[in-house]
């Protein structure tokens, strides 16, 4: 039965929690202009309004605000726990398992060592502490495995927290940095409960302990197969009509309570689940990004500050009154953070990371948490530790956390890694900035033909290997269909799908949109050279009007012999300032990186309105001496294209033309420069019922003869871009 509070009750537990986000939030912006992560004013907020300041300067206002009562705690710590939580399904988000499996060496050996060093640290330590320390009903054994443990593991929250904070989740130290504190928590709470068996009965349940390490196993198999299943077919539905991001956040947060009753069930701590949560949420390809910003705008607004705080309460300093306390206080300080240094440094060291990175994984890893304090609470509760031996290890990761933070900052300051990891992150950079190619699946309609053999090519010439694809196909192709495809699309994942009711054009763009729907970031389709009736197929047409995602129509070279267009050694693509020539140059780019195509960038200059000023009256006519301002307009166009260009590492021409037609001119451009390949944006318009592309490019399309790529982005995009 349920036993809601006292209104009395109630009234303090929301003055909690208006208090201590007010700190919290107050104390990490400090932290912030001082440019250290806000998780150190968080922490201390807690320490302010503990027993160590608040319950000394007030104490009746003290004892009013942080009553002596489970039901209270419980409150206040409930909310604490879905903070971190939440916290952890973020840090799954921004955990890439592809690259930890890449630097799986360096991983195994940073986790193994940052473990056993301090492990071993902690136990000299917890032997050689004087009595007054000890519990009063325990052994110096049970006594000194307490210790070690609280001095040897990480917490993951706040390395996350920290590494979020600095932007460095995403480099590779951070991310082993990551992998090692998920190991610390595992391992941390598999030995937390041996060593509360030891505690509390003298004896070791080793059938528990297997079961619990069996369980641990079964969990995360079950979860990447079947779990894995279950969410993406969860995702898929929610997005069966378009992004619906109430569905998406409500199946993020029941997949997180899920997986956290299963790891709190096998007595491993519920936020391990939450982790692993946010990873298999990560992983699904129907995932709507705008998730994460949601739960992360939340969790760090709110919920994660009230976790930290409520950790630093527990802290009251006052109990280091004297010589003794204070001297062991900081030998305990001095061996947690040295060895755990150490050992990390020389884990990373033996995987042949550099110096710098082995120094940063050594102040990373140094940052405790949660476990620390759980440890700590537990042993006091067991009766291992005194109240003066709880507040030095609950000390522990309170200094640690402000040394890791600072340390950290200063390791990395002015080191942007190694080349390769440089390259790595100067891509991803450009990608995100990216209009059209970004790492999102990318959708490619086929009936096995030359024109789906094209389109394919140019997706697999444009898109980075970590974007998969979805060859979509009308009834099931032979293999011999579909081979093509495959072989084009060789080193990238790929899923073949089949429209099996799609009757007509108009059924089978239907059902392209509905699919394009489930999360994908554009659909790539080849047209035919020449269709009876009108310039595209029809099914491409009702396509353009009902496609929620950019659409590359890809219009495959005239009197080609071979199925395949050859590789592209030049390109021509007309640069306007709308958004769709933006993706336009984005793919000409791409292409270029990939095969070393030439790319001429080209904008005709339009004589129409200049021979229509020269008609005006004198007095509104240029002075002969003004820049014409249709070439200051080209020369900043070309100035910006080249500048993206220039940021994908490619040198490009430049050719400005003048004319009365646009699209003459660059099918004249294309023909002189010998281009085997036209990138162009277009605008798309309803007209008479049909999307109309534009004069300019369905002209291109109809008359030149090379091949034709026409990027287009759906109207909202394009006019929310142009806003």
């Amino acid at each position: 039965m349920l036993i809601p509070l006292e209104e009395h009750a109630l009234l303090v537990f929301w003055t909690q929690l208006l208090v201590l986000v007010v700190t919290a939030r107050s104390l990490g912006w400090i932290m912030r202009r001082m440019g250290l992560p806000r998780v150190i004013g968080e922490l201390a907020a807690g320490v302010v309004l503990g027993p160590t300041l608040f319950g000394r300067v007030w104490p009746d206002g003290f004892e009013w605000f942080l009553p002596d009562d489970e039901a209270q705690s419980a409150a206040l710590l409930a909310v604490a726990w879905v903070g971190i939580a939440l916290l952890l399904v973020v840090t799954g988000f921004e955990t890439d398992l592809a690259l930890i499996k890449r630097l799986g060496r360096a991983s195994a050996s940073v986790t193994a060592l940052s473990l056993l060093v301090p492990l071993v640290g902690g136990l000299v330590v917890g032997y050689t502490m004087p009595d007054q320390f000890l519990g009063a009903d325990t052994s110096r054994g049970i006594y000194a495995l307490f210790v070690a443990l609280a001095l040897s593991v990480s917490s993951l929250a706040v390395i996350a927290k920290i590494l979020s904070e600095l932007g460095l989740m995403r480099r590779d130290f951070g991310q082993i940095t990551v992998a090692a504190g998920m190991a610390n928590d595992v391992v941390g709470w598999l030995l937390l409960a041996i060593f509360a068996g030891l505690a509390s009965s003298g004896t070791v349940s080793f059938s528990g302990v297997a079961t619990t390490l069996a369980g641990m196993a079964a969990f995360v198999l079950v979860t990447f197969t079947v779990g894995q299943r279950l969410v993406d077919a969860s995702l898929r539905q929610v997005r069966r009509n378009g992004p619906d991001l109430g569905g998406a956040l409500t199946v993020a947060i029941i997949t997180m309570l899920a997986m956290g009753v299963a790891t709190q069930a096998l007595g491993i701590e519920a936020v391990l689940g939450a982790f692993v949560a946010g990873v298999v949420l990560h992983r699904s390809r129907f995932q709507q990004p705008e998730v994460l910003d949601r739960i992360e705008r939340i969790t760090q607004s709110f919920l994660a500050p009230v976790f930290f705080a409520t950790a630093g309460l527990r802290v009251d300093l006052g109990l280091l009154d004297d010589s003794t306390t204070l001297t062991w206080a900081g030998i305990v300080l001095a061996v947690a953070l040295v060895a755990k240094f150490i050992g990390a440094f020389w884990g990373a060291r033996l995987a042949g990371q550099s110096n710098r990175a082995a120094v940063a994984l050594g102040a990373g890893l140094n940052a405790r948490g949660a476990l620390e304090i759980v440890i700590a609470t537990v042993g006091l509760s067991l009766g291992v530790l005194n109240d003066r031996a709880y507040t030095v290890i609950v000390l522990v990761p309170l200094v640690t956390t402000v040394v890791a933070s600072v340390t950290l900052r200063w390791v990395v300051r002015d080191w942007m890694g190694s080349p390769e990891e440089q390259e790595r992150l100067e891509r991803e950079e450009a990608l995100s900035r990216n209009v059209i190619v970004r790492t999102s699946r990318v959708l490619l309609p086929s009936k096995g033909g030359p024109a789906s053999i094209a389109a394919a090519q140019v997706l697999q010439y444009t898109w980075p290997t970590e974007s998969a694809a979805t060859v979509l196909t009308v009834g099931r192709l032979d293999d011999a269909d579909l081979d093509p495809l495959r072989n084009v699309l060789f080193d990238r994942e790929v899923e073949f799908r089949f429209i099996e009711s799609a009757t007509d054009d108009r059924a089978v763009a239907a059902a392209v949109a509905a699919e394009a729907h489930l999360g994908y970031g554009a659909i790539a389709v080849g047209a035919a050279t020449e269709h009876p009736g009108g310039l595209l197929s029809p099914m491409v047409d009702e396509l353009l009007k009902t496609s929620p995602v950019p659409v590359v129509i890809v219009r495959r070279a005239r009197k080609l012999e071979r199925p395949l267009p050859p590789a592209f050694s030049r390109a021509l693509v007309p640069v306007t300032g709308t958004q769709s020539s933006k993706a336009a140059q984005e793919v000409a780019f791409s292409i270029s990186e990939d095969l070393g195509t030439e790319v001429v960038l080209t904008h005709v200059v339009n004589r129409t309105s200049a021979v229509a000023a020269a008609g005006l009256p004198r007095l509104f006519q240029r002075r002969r001496d003004e820049p014409e301002p249709e070439m200051a307009v080209a020369e900043r166009l070309m100035a910006e294209a080249t500048e993206r260009a220039q940021g994908h590492g490619l040198e490009v021409r430049q050719l400005v033309r003048h004319g009365a037609s646009t699209a003459d001119e660059i099918t004249r451009a294309a023909r002189e420069v010998d281009a085997d390949l036209v990138v162009v944006g277009a605008g798309l318009r309803n007209v008479d019922g049909r999307p109309f592309l534009g004069h300019n490019v369905e002209t291109v399309l109809e008359n030149c003869d090379a091949t034709v790529v026409v990027v287009t982005l759906p109207r909202r995009a394009e006019e929310n871009n142009h806003g």
